[in-house]
Parts: C-alpha cells; structure tokens; sequence
C-alpha cells in the first residue's frame, strides 16, 4: 500500500476535500474527531461528494441528498470504496492499494 499525505492545514476541525492520490480521485473527511476516506464519485450519477457535508456519520451528496456511512462506504444499495487512513502527528496520509494487491486480497479470502 502506498501512503499520500493529505493536505489539510488542520485535521483536527472538521473538513471535507477532494484528493489524488495515486490514480485514484478520493474524498478525505474530518469528522467527530476523525478522519474518512472514500471514494469522491457519487455511484448514483457521478456527483462529485467532496461538494457535499456530513451528517450523522454519513456524507451527503449534495445532488440527490443520498447518503453514504463513512467507516463502511455503505448506502442504500449502493456503496463507495473506503480507503485506509493513518496519522502521524499532525499529519494524516491515506492508503491507496496497488490493482495487484486488491486481485491478492480477493483470492487470500
């Protein structure tokens, strides 16, 4: 897995952002004292969710108002990918799996 700061002038306030990292475009979120990482696209119609906010553990897509919990990605029948997230001081970096170590961990199940 390979780790990309994210660029956040502090993480312990609240904050939604939209990142690269890697290949992949993600949606970094502090909230409640914590940090999220999901996939930025909307599944429903490909809104983009750094635009939306947070409610209640979930962020909200700001277009249809479908929501998506942040520790699981898990809507209401649909889901966006989740992203490992680690802090170092007063810096937080998230983890973005190689195509190769997804294909691993699917036959290592």
């Amino acid at each position: 897995m390979k780790w990309y700061r994210i660029p956040v002038a502090d993480i312990n306030n609240p904050f939604v952002t939209k990142i690269k990292a890697g290949n992949q475009t993600i949606c970094v979120v502090g909230y409640n004292g914590d940090i999220f990482a999901v996939s930025a696209m909307c599944p429903h119609q490909g809104f983009d969710l750094s635009k939306g906010w947070c409610e209640n553990g979930k962020i909200i897509c700001p277009l249809h108002g479908n929501s998506f919990d942040l520790q699981t990605g898990k809507g209401s029948g649909e889901f966006l990918k989740t992203y490992a997230v680690k802090k170092d001081g007063g810096t937080a970096y998230v983890g973005v799996r190689s195509i190769w170590e997804d294909i691993t961990k699917l036959f290592n199940k």
